[in-house]
Parts: structure tokens; C-alpha cells; sequence
């Protein structure tokens, strides 16, 4: 086996344009991931098929392009824009003699080097253990099972199978320490809920101007560069709107085109912040000619998450890039917003950020009263879960008639999620 080396930052880039679109990913995308990573692209090779090779993914004759170029450029590392097999990458480098990285690898990576919190450590450690465990591979062989005899009996497990035993343990730990972490959050939510301070998520494709708006609207200071995963440390801060309403607002990792699966399981936690909020901005790039499919990219991964009940601000950033662009509210026909432009650089339409969260948050509450069936009871518990339950009598039918008190968002989130909510007046 060759030694691997402990820098990769000569690359060579490969792509393969597949005809399966949910396959498909982009060249340009792979690049920045590469300089995102802190790598020097120095060759990319592309081709087509119509399906990955079993063994090399790509055809043995780009395998012996991609290792000239390897050769040529004296690469340290090749960056495939693709999911390899563990055994097509352990192919790949017997083949090319130097590392191989496949795009979840890639990112994992970058990943790795973004981490500053203690949970975001152990979120990326757990990430990439559960990525590791599927490609350990035998190393040596002296520590193998013996035939028997004297002065032959070994230790009774190969290498790989200890390996496989401490990344287990590993793993076993890091979910216990981040179940801890997770239980705190938790503490946090519900303080939060308490004190009756809405949460507002930015929400978005990576690199799509989230921390810059997020350091606009709260003079946070928080990390902003140019490039993929810029953030990944979530972080909360207040926001005062117009009518002395607060919100709580949460700046959140990025997402990408086929996010690892193993990124978002470990990443739960974090993404929780997503899913228990009252609103999501989404933040898109106006000026990015692929902003229609990494919109739905996005959409995917919020329903991956569970956020199907979580109202949507669209938020189109960046403006000032735009010749004719100007900053502009798009209401409904109830005056409910539905879309602000704005450039969170330049600071141009932020007001009307912070109108539409304030028209959006404007507390109107409903008084009436509900006469729930036996069959509701699960309406009812959630009733007294927002403590809106302001009086309870029971019917001869076995049904419950309540007097709430009850905001109108809590109201239509609990219409989305249950059958009825008969509302009747109160005597």
C-alpha cells in the first residue's frame, strides 16, 4: 500500500455528467467546494456515461486520463463530484496512487474545518465516524485469527474487526454527549416559549448571504466569507421589531444538493432550531441563474427535517448585483407577505424585512370557544400545550367545551395539523 500523503491541496477534479438528473450535480459547485476546502484545482476531467462503472465509476480510460493528470500536476488528491462505494474509492487509489475523495467526503471535510462550538465538533466527529465505519479496510494482517497450535493462537479478532468495535464506542459516546447537548437546547426552547418570544430561522442554499443578512439585522459580528459553508455554529440573537414585539433570530447552517445523509443525522440537533420555529426565511440569490433548482434543494431537505408546518418568508438577496434591481414587498391578496427583495450587503430593503416579520408576528388573538368531540382528545392536549385553555366543562357525550384564548398563528398552525377546530362564540 502507498503512503498516504498529509497534505491534499494540489487536486484534480473529476465529473461525470450522468442522464439520471437526480444524479446530476454541477461542475462549478465542485470547485468552490474545492476552494472552500482550502484546495489548489489544478486539473479538471470530465466525461459522460449513461451509468457509473461497478469498479471505477468512470470508464478505465478516463481512470488512465485522470492518473496522468495525477502524474502531470504531481496531485496530492483526487476530488470526485459524485458518491463513490467505499469499494470503488479503494479501487481508484490502487489505481492512481494517491487519495481519493468523493463529494461527501469533500464536504465532511470542509465541514471538519468549520466547527468551533463544542457541539458542532462533536456533530462533525459523529458525521464522520458513521462515513468511516462503511470504509475501513484490512490494513495489515499480523493480528488475525490463528489456525490453533502452539505459538500460533491469536488474540482472537483481526484489526478490522477492533477498529469496527472502538468507532462503535466512539459513536455510542458522541450520541450520548450530543443527547446531553440536545436536552439543553431543549431547556432553552422552552424558556424561550415561555417568555412568548417568537423564533425566526434563516433557512437557505449555502452561500446564499444568510450571515450577512443575519449580521445586518443584529450587528452580530458572526463570520461571513465568500464561500460554501462559511457557517456552521448556529447562532441566536434578539431582534427588535417595529410595534416593541422581539423575535429571536437564528442564523443556521447551509444546505446543499444531496446534503449527506449522514450530515443531517448528526446535525439534528442543530436543525431542530429549523423545525421548532414560527417562521423561516428562506434566503435565495436573485442573481443565481440556478436558483430555481437549489430552491427545491432546499425544499427538500426542510421536508427531510419535518418543517411542513413552519410558515415560509421568501427573502431574494442580493439586489445590488441585479442592473434594475430595487428593493420590494410582495403581498397576498390578505396582506400577508409572501416575498421581500432586498440586499443584505448594501442593507436596501431590510425595512421591509422587518415589516413584513412585524405584520407577520402582529399579536391578534382569538376568544371563543370550542366544543371538541371525545374523539379530539388530541386537540384538546395540544390546546393546553400553548396554554390556551382558559376554561374547561365537560359534555354529557363525553366531549370537552372549552373557552381559549389563543393566537391566530397557533390557530392555523393547529388547523393544518388537525381534521376541525370548531370555533364557536362565547356566550
Amino acid at each position: 500500500m502507498f503512503e498516504r500523503p498529509k497534505s491534499g491541496e494540489r487536486v484534480v477534479l473529476v465529473h461525470l455528467e450522468l442522464p439520471d438528473e437526480g444524479d446530476r450535480e454541477s461542475l462549478q459547485e465542485l470547485e468552490e467546494l474545492a476552494l472552500s476546502a482550502g484546495a489548489e484545482p489544478v486539473a479538471t476531467i470530465t466525461g459522460s456515461r449513461r451509468s457509473p462503472d461497478p469498479k471505477l465509476f468512470i470508464g478505465t480510460g478516463k481512470a488512465d486520463e485522470v492518473r496522468q493528470a495525477v502524474e502531470t500536476h504531481q496531485a496530492e488528491l483526487v476530488l470526485f463530484n459524485h458518491a463513490l462505494s467505499p469499494a470503488q474509492e479503494r479501487n481508484l487509489e490502487r489505481l492512481l496512487e494517491c487519495r481519493v475523495l468523493d463529494r461527501t467526503g469533500l464536504i465532511l471535510d470542509i465541514f471538519a474545518q468549520r466547527a468551533r462550538s463544542h457541539e458542532g465538533k462533536l456533530q462533525v466527529e459523529l458525521a464522520q465516524l458513521r462515513h468511516l465505519s462503511t470504509r475501513l479496510v484490512r490494513g495489515w494482517t499480523h493480528l488475525e485469527r490463528q489456525q490453533g497450535g502452539i505459538g500460533l493462537r491469536g488474540p482472537g479478532e483481526t484489526q478490522l474487526e477492533t477498529d469496527r468495535r472502538l468507532l462503535g464506542e466512539r459513536i455510542r459516546q458522541l450520541q450520548k454527549r450530543l443527547a446531553k447537548v440536545e436536552r439543553q437546547r431543549e431547556q432553552g426552547r422552552r424558556a424561550r416559549k415561555r417568555a412568548e418570544l417568537p423564533t425566526v430561522s434563516l433557512v437557505g442554499y449555502t452561500n446564499a448571504g444568510k450571515s450577512t443578512l443575519f449580521n445586518n439585522l443584529t450587528s452580530a459580528g458572526i463570520y461571513v466569507a465568500d464561500q460554501l459553508f462559511a457557517t456552521l455554529d448556529p447562532t441566536l440573537r434578539r431582534v427588535e421589531l417595529a410595534d416593541g414585539q422581539s423575535v429571536v433570530l437564528a442564523d443556521t447552517v447551509g444546505f446543499i444538493r444531496h446534503l449527506p445523509h449522514d450530515l443531517v443525522a448528526a446535525f439534528r440537533s442543530t436543525l431542530q432550531e429549523t423545525r421548532d420555529a414560527d417562521l423561516l426565511l428562506h434566503v435565495i440569490d436573485v442573481q443565481d441563474p440556478e436558483r430555481l433548482a437549489k430552491v427545491e434543494q432546499v425544499q427538500a431537505v426542510l421536508a427531510e427535517i419535518g418543517t411542513g408546518d413552519v410558515p415560509v418568508l421568501e427573502v431574494y438577496n442580493k439586489i445590488d448585483l441585479l442592473e434594475d434591481g430595487q428593493p420590494r414587498l410582495d403581498e397576498d391578496d390578505g396582506g400577508q407577505p409572501l416575498r421581500v427583495y432586498l440586499s443584505a450587503v448594501s442593507g436596501i430593503g431590510t425595512e421591509l424585512l422587518l415589516q413584513a416579520m412585524t405584520s407577520f408576528f402582529r399579536a391578534t388573538t382569538v376568544r371563543s370557544q370550542l366544543c371538541l368531540p371525545p374523539s379530539a382528545g388530541r386537540l384538546r392536549a395540544a390546546l393546553y400545550a400553548m396554554e390556551a385553555v382558559q376554561h374547561e366543562q365537560m359534555e354529557e357525550n363525553g366531549g370537552w367545551r372549552l373557552d381559549v384564548e389563543i393566537k391566530e398563528r397557533d390557530l392555523a398552525i393547529l388547523r393544518k395539523q388537525h381534521e376541525f377546530v370548531p370555533l364557536l362564540p362565547l356566550p
